[in-house]
Parts: structure tokens; C-alpha cells; sequence
């Protein structure tokens, strides 16, 4: 897929560094936002019963397991709606179903279930995004998921200036092959 003269990245198995850098983005909004969360339940508590309160009193585990409820929450509501979570979306990649079609709700849910499996033997579930031809993990192929680049129909390109550059390059070389090189 070429826009003048340019590859599209749109539709390409996304790679482990990208898919990696959306992992870390989501688990510091996770966690973000469940402490801001936690931090607001606690004050509606105290204002309730006028009296002090401290989450960490004596539930951490309880704590551990809102927060990974939470995340549940959070991952699978956003690839059912968007099929991406806020994280693959700032770095560009989306998740669709192994034929490129968009990504089904319970396709969504099948994926994060299967998600914590891809950790398993020291994370060998993961290995299929460094090796496999379409980049997939574990928990995709359960899933029968794939994960792409999705930046919309617009070229990958240079910043502004650098792509101008490139055009008005393109466009002279194009006249110059087409022979109308009368300098």
C-alpha cells in the first residue's frame, strides 16, 4: 500500500517494542487511575461518616484484587468499544480479528482471560510476537486476534517540513524522468 510513493503502516503486524510501549501505557493509566479512584472513595467515605479512614487498613489483598478487576475492566470495555485501549491508541495499533475484520466484543473478552496465559513458563507466550510471521501472541491465537498498526488511511511520514521536502523532491524527480527537464 503506497500513498505518493510512500508506504502505508496501517494494516501491518504491529511489532514487540510498540505493542510493549502500549503494555507500560496502560498499566500507568491502570494504576493511575485506580489510585485517583481509591483516592476519591476515601474522601466521600470520610465525608459520609465524618470520621478518619485509611484504605490500607489491613486489605491489601482486597485492594490487589480491585485493582486487578480494574484492569480487567478497563482492557476489555475498551477493545470492545474500539477495539484498542487508551494506551495502543496513543502509540497507533488496534486489535482485530485474525481476518482484519473489527474486533468482536466476546472476542475482546476471550483475549483478556487468555491474557495472563502468554505469562506462563517465564512468558514464552509472548514469543510468537518476536518469531511468528503475524506477530501473535499466545492470547491472540486463542483469541484468533491479531494486533495491527491503525493510524487511519494517512501516510507514515516525517514531520511536517521533512515531508514537504520529500514532495516537492518526488515531484521534481518525476518531471525529470518524464523529461521535462528544461533548466
Amino acid at each position: 500500500m503506497t500513498a505518493h510513493g510512500r508506504e502505508l503502516v496501517t494494516g501491518h503486524y504491529a511489532g514487540a517494542v510498540t505493542r510493549f510501549a502500549a503494555f507500560l501505557l496502560d498499566w500507568f493509566l491502570i494504576g493511575t487511575l485506580f489510585g485517583l479512584g481509591l483516592g476519591a472513595l476515601s474522601l466521600i467515605i470520610r465525608i459520609i461518616t465524618r470520621d478518619e479512614f485509611y484504605l490500607d487498613q489491613g486489605r491489601g489483598i482486597v485492594w490487589v484484587l480491585a485493582l486487578l478487576v480494574w484492569a480487567f475492566v478497563y482492557t476489555t470495555v475498551s477493545l470492545a468499544v474500539a477495539g484498542r485501549t487508551p494506551g495502543k491508541a496513543v502509540v497507533g495499533l488496534r486489535v482485530v480479528n485474525r481476518d482484519g475484520s473489527p474486533l468482536a466484543p466476546r472476542r475482546a473478552l476471550v483475549r483478556v482471560l487468555a491474557f495472563p496465559l502468554s505469562f506462563l513458563v517465564l512468558g514464552l507466550g509472548f514469543a510468537g510476537i518476536l518469531f511468528g510471521n503475524e506477530r501473535r501472541a499466545l492470547h491472540d491465537v486463542i483469541a484468533r486476534t491479531a494486533v495491527v498498526y491503525d493510524w487511519g488511511e494517512r501516510r507514515a511520514e516525517l514531520p511536517a517540513p521533512l515531508t514537504r521536502w520529500l514532495d516537492k523532491r518526488q515531484a521534481t524527480r518525476s518531471l525529470t524522468m518524464n523529461g521535462e527537464d528544461r533548466v
